[in-house]
């Protein structure tokens, strides 16, 4: 196919919270009405600041203020650089001074229009603005619509860890417009879908099925309107059931994290810019499929099926032959999914269902690592 068809329905899942529920919306077209969505939650008429990165606001910007000053917004705009590389305190001080310069008020709203970096970056910067302003997340990637835009998790990066300061901060409303996909770049696409294979393997046997089905899932023109419906709706679902099941990651929201703990480290020790999130988080559920195996709690068959379809979405399976394994030992001790000092694993025990580990041996891990990074 050479198009991305329209989708064939637009649809809404509901984050059920007890203190700020709040909705996703999904249509084709939805950038264009935002005064819609701003009206139903009530944000009609407030000052936004608008958050994006270069270029996702020269695809997307002018639309997203005109949709914004239809709704008699008064639209403030900051752009940051792109990349994770960029999501730092510093760049959050710079969302500060234009907040500062514009004298945005507590009953402003931030906007956040890009990616996963830019979602976490604004909403931080929201939690933290006058002590807290709301946030809107438009996402205009696979991995933000998925994962980043939806359940409240905020913060940016420590030189030494990933996401290690930050806050928990529910949107007011998430707005996915799946036109924005059109001119997403194919590595980010990948990156995305290791999120969407994430949900398939933790929560939702019947997505992880439609994904094996498919022919392709490396390119979004092979996709076609009715699994991408699928694929968004479902993993937005399954993320809304667990976070309002664990708002702040007490207990069932940790499985959230499967493929996070070995792929953080991979992300961190290279300087987040050889390896994206999603192809770390590829990485890291390849390594922990194979240590559930050595741990005899899931299937080879299983495991394999995971890899091929990491494989079909065409992510990397290795970690790379750079890195040094004690190092990233080392790393894993300071993700702050830590706990008691012991390192917290995601693992699978059937497709749709894993466990929570905290008392992995550490030479079963070492033997695991190695062997994903192909020495043994």
């Amino acid at each position: 196919m050479s198009d991305l068809s329209p989708v064939p329905a637009s649809a809404v899942v509901r984050v059920d919270l007890p203190q700020q529920p709040y909705s996703i919306a999904i249509a084709a077209g939805l950038l264009d009405r935002l005064s819609v969505q701003f009206q139903d939650v009530g944000l009609t008429g407030k000052q936004v600041l608008l958050v994006s990165n270069p270029v996702v606001f020269k695809h997307y910007g002018d639309r997203a203020i005109a949709a914004l000053e239809a709704a008699n917004c008064k639209v403030t705009t900051a752009i940051l650089p792109a990349g994770e590389r960029y999501k730092t305190l510093r760049s959050v001080s710079k969302l500060y001074d234009v907040a500062l310069k514009a004298r945005l008020e507590r009953s402003a709203v931030f906007l956040a229009l890009g990616g996963g970096v830019i979602g976490d970056m604004t909403g931080f910067a929201a939690a933290t603005w006058l002590r807290g302003v709301r946030v809107v997340q438009v996402p205009t990637s696979l991995l933000a619509m998925v994962d980043a835009a939806i359940g409240g998790k905020t913060g940016v990066n420590h030189p030494r860890g990933k996401n290690l300061i930050g806050a928990f901060h529910q949107p007011s409303a998430v707005a996915i417009d799946p036109d924005v996909l059109r001119t997403l770049p194919a590595r980010e696409w990948r990156a995305g879908m290791a999120e969407v294979i994430k949900y398939g393997i933790i929560w939702d046997r019947e997505l992880f099925e439609r994904l094996e089905a498919a022919e392709r899932l490396d390119r979004l023109r092979d996709v076609d309107a009715d699994l991408l419906h699928h694929i968004l709706t479902h993993s937005c679902r399954a993320k809304a059931e667990v976070v309002a099941k664990d708002e702040r990651e007490g207990g069932l929201r940790a499985i959230l994290n499967y493929g996070h703990t070995i792929g953080h480290a991979v992300e961190s020790l290279t300087g987040y810019r050889s390896v994206n999130h999603g192809e770390a988080v590829a990485i890291g559920m390849v390594a922990a499929g194979r240590l559930a195996v050595k741990l005899e709690l899931w299937n080879a068959e299983d495991c394999d099926r995971q890899t091929r379809s990491i494989e079909k979405a065409g992510l990397p399976t290795h970690i790379p032959l750079a890195l040094d394994p004690d190092e990233i030992l080392a790393a894993l001790q300071a993700d702050k999914k830590v706990k008691a000092g012991k390192v917290r694993f995601i693992l699978p025990q059937h497709i749709g269902a894993v466990t929570i580990a905290d008392s992995v041996p550490r030479d079963r891990l070492r033997e695991v690592i190695l062997g994903a990074m192909g020495n043994g």
